[in-house]
């Protein structure tokens, strides 16, 4: 027996195993085994979030000010320890769930030594140690069977193959597959990182995270605000020191222009809508691993399937029984239900017999059972010896049902003929042909069964115009077939897996072409997903099995079920922890319907920012004192943008969605409006401060009003979408428009706010400063315009 380490690879031998002194021996020798890492560690995750550029840039003024200004002007504080907070919250829940589900294997093994069954953690397995397997439990270590009892391995996630297989003495069985029948015992020959399954996982266990394209694109934002903000705030601290003011003041002055600049607010909204949308997946039974799991998911251009455990379940259903020339279907009905009923196998083709045709068992003598190798099994039952196997063994080759056997079989049917021998049965070799002289009763044509709800599933991706493509480690005929039972579109003959083109825009064209790949290796599925990728395609890949993680890590979504193999869930995205496939439309359509919002509300953000630049170039450039204190558009920011943002991002939606183009479009509104709205808020406070001759606590006032105005304007124009949502929207910015109104009045709110009563005059110049704002946008361009009749018209 080698001393090399666990891990290494030895020839198996039909020894008894390891001995527990060996065991023990081998244990010291290697030492104690450090788990591995599922997951960035909590100290990763709370730098990630706390020491960011923004929050530097905030906690620099905040500190500022509270050490030189009024604590009330650090306000924007609190958007900062909210935004890290949840953002670490979020993270640390999907951390536990994660750390959860990656498991390789099943956390023990069986192992005899010294003639003795031992239950082992799945690391204290060596090379060498016989292991004992029983029905259900799960193959920790590659090996090879040392002894068979009807034992047979469903191997579907580490090949696709849907059926179990039979494993006989000296044969070789893979870690990761799951013993459906029978009994039996191994010598393990590969563990750990040797093992065909580690080999496929390669890096599953690492933690997966890749930006969004929406996470992306307000990267790209807060990239060019921080471009910006360098210049602008130079530019404001050089003209603070040249003007005759206190150096509190100038600090106020300073966090106000600078810090309107970041917009802290849109983080902190991105964050929170996607731990809502991963709230609402969990209670629809969907296990959002990644924040931005969801909004990815709704982007999707590509789903790419596993058939097996996505589409379909582990039955299969009968499709047709055809009877032989001469007979009807109540006969091979009464003989297919007949030695289904009597078999002593649990096996899925007879199962579907008797769900369609069910019987009861008969008197069963001689039984031949089925051996891969022979590839047909009989019994005799009540004097009737029936045989059931392969169509060109049972069947003559001139015989009609040859043919239509032939058509079925390439059609991606299984098929098995049922016929009589008049001879009886008598035991065969292992290679022996079924009896001479069979009589043909009929053929059984069976598929696999569809998950429920799978038909509507696929035709709502097709109407959202996503393309769905089958990727599978079965036969492309039966794949195909499964496919155009569930509505995929087949675009022409299905594409061999074992014969990829070699150019990546060849092999995109072919499967995009297709939507049907069969015979596809675990490497093969990588390569699939990876060069729909590599186009700028949004793929999600919906698998289940170990033969999926390649393509799972490389789909910008990885999504599993909860049946899925552990290592599959290790690694997702998303866990459908209830429910499969069908799962998908709803976690879409919610998707969607948050992104829309987000998309929208985001260019209230930007809007700030603009106009904080604005101001920044004009009046904070001039001698004139800064129209506005942090506390002012702590409150505008409140009043215009958090709460508008905060209910409108949850609320239902419609219309267009898209992430592509985000910047542009968001600038397309929020320039204009931005310039505008600064227009108006410099007029607004020029006409009180130098027309009306107000003092600057007043004047400042006047210009909070206008921007206040306007702000509400601005939510209503993105909003009007149609006229329910724009009645609500009315009534919503009405109701704020007041609050602020009772701010005003209220003098320890008007007091905190360093805000002061107004009379008409300063009314007048706030409204004349929100009209200059409206009606130039309004007059410039007509997506400014809000439609009245939404708004206004009550009656339906």
């Amino acid at each position: 027996m080698s001393d090399g380490p666990p891990t290494a690879r030895m020839p198996a031998t039909l020894s008894p195993g390891l001995t527990e002194r060996e065991a023990a021996r081998r244990i010291a020798l290697r030492g104690e085994v450090e788990s591995r890492a599922t997951s960035r560690s909590t100290r990763s995750i709370i730098r990630a979030n706390v020491l960011t550029p923004f929050n530097l840039i905030l906690v620099v003024f905040g500190a500022l000010t509270l050490g030189t200004g009024d604590w009330r002007d650090a306000l924007f504080l609190i958007i900062l320890i909210g935004n890290s907070g949840l953002g670490i919250l979020q993270e640390l829940r999907a951390k536990r769930a994660l750390d959860r589900l990656a498991a390789l294997v099943t956390p023990h093994a069986n192992v005899i030594r010294d003639g003795n069954t031992h239950q082992v953690r799945v690391e204290d397995v060596f090379v060498g140690d016989l292991i004992a397997l029983g029905p259900g439990d799960q193959i920790t270590a590659d090996g090879d069977v040392v002894r068979s009892q009807g034992l047979a391995i469903d191997e579907s996630v580490l090949t696709g193959e849907s059926l179990a297989v039979p494993r006989g003495v000296g044969e070789e069985i893979r870690a990761g597959s799951f013993v459906s029948e029978g009994s039996g015992t191994f010598v393990a020959t590969a563990i750990g990182d040797d093992s065909y399954a580690q080999k496929i996982a390669g890096e599953a266990r690492e933690f997966r995270h890749e930006r969004s394209p929406l996470e992306k694109a307000i990267d790209r934002l807060l990239l060019i605000t921080v471009a910006a903000m360098i210049p602008l705030g130079i530019a404001f601290g050089v003209a603070l020191t040249r003007q005759n003011i206190s150096f509190g003041e100038a600090v106020s002055e300073a966090t106000a222009g600078v810090v309107t600049l970041v917009p802290e607010g849109l983080i902190l909204l991105t964050s929170l809508t996607y731990a809502v949308a991963a709230l609402r997946m969990t209670r629809r039974g969907a296990l959002a691993q990644q924040l931005s799991a969801i909004e990815a998911l709704s982007g999707s251009d590509v789903v790419c399937l596993d058939k097996t455990g996505t589409l379909t379940e582990d039955t299969l259903r009968l499709v047709e029984l055809v009877p032989a020339v001469g007979l009807d279907e109540g006969a091979i009905a009464e003989a297919a239900s007949l030695y289904a009923a009597s078999s002593a196998e649990a096996d899925p083709l007879l199962s579907a017999v008797l769900v369609e045709h069910p019987a009861t068992a008969g008197v069963v003598g001689d039984v031949v059972p089925f051996s891969s190798r022979r590839r047909w099994s009989g019994q005799v039952i009540g004097g009737r010896s029936l045989v059931l196997g392969s169509p060109d063994l049972i069947l003559a080759p001139d015989d009609e049902l040859a043919e239509r056997a032939r058509v079925e079989g390439a059609s991606g049917r299984r098929v098995v003929a049922l016929a009589e021998s008049p001879r009886g049965l008598v035991t065969p070799g292992p290679d022996d042909p079924p009896p001479a002289g069979l009589i043909a009763i009929g053929l059984i044509v069976l598929a696999e069964q569809l998950r429920p709800s799978t038909v509507e599933t696929v035709r709502f991706l097709r109407e959202e115009g996503v393309r769905l493509v089958v990727i599978s480690g079965d036969a492309p005929a039966t794949v195909a077939a499964i496919a155009a039972d569930a509505g995929i579109a087949i675009g022409g003959p299905p594409v061999d897996g074992r014969h990829l083109p070699d150019d990546p825009t060849e092999l995109r064209e072919a499967v995009l072409a297709a939507g049907v790949c069969g015979r596809v290796s675990p490497d093969g599925k990588r390569r699939i997903v990876q060069c729909l990728t590599d186009a700028g395609l949004g793929v999600t890949m919906v698998g289940d099995g170990v033969n999926d993680v390649p393509a799972l890590k490389a789909a910008r979504v990885a999504l599993v079920p909860g049946s899925a193999a552990d290592m599959a869930r290790s690694i997702a995205d998303i866990v459908l922890v209830k429910g499969g496939f069908e799962a998908i439309p709803p976690m879409i359509a919610e998707g969607r319907k948050l992104l829309r919002n987000l998309q929208r509300v985001a260019k209230l953000f930007v809007t700030k920012a603009v106009i904080a630049a604005f101001l920044i170039l004009t009046v904070g450039l001039s001698p004139t004192s800064y129209p506005f204190l942090p506390r002012h558009l702590t409150l505008v920011s409140t009043l215009c943008i958090g709460i508008p943002a905060f209910v409108l991002a949850l609320a239902p939606s419609s219309g267009e969605w898209r992430t592509q183009g985000f910047l542009r479009d968001v600038a397309r509104f929020s320039v204009p409006a931005g310039v505008a709205s600064g227009l108006g808020v410099v007029a607004a406070f020029l006409i009180g401060l130098n027309v009306i001759g107000m003092p600057l606590e007043e004047a400042r006032t006047v210009a909070v009003t206008a921007l206040t105005i306007i702000g509400l304007y601005l939510v209503l124009v993105l909003e009007a979408s149609n006229r329910k949502r724009a009645r609500l929207v009315a009534i919503m910015c009405g109701v704020l428009l007041l609050g602020y109104g009772a701010i005003l009045g209220t003098s320890g709110m008007r007091d905190f706010f360093d805000l002061t009563t107004l009379g008409v005059d300063g009314i007048l110049a706030a409204l004349i400063g929100a009209g200059l704002t409206v009606s130039g946008l309004w007059i410039t361009d007509e997506r400014f315009a809000v439609p009245w009749n939404f708004a206004l018209r009550w009656r339906p």
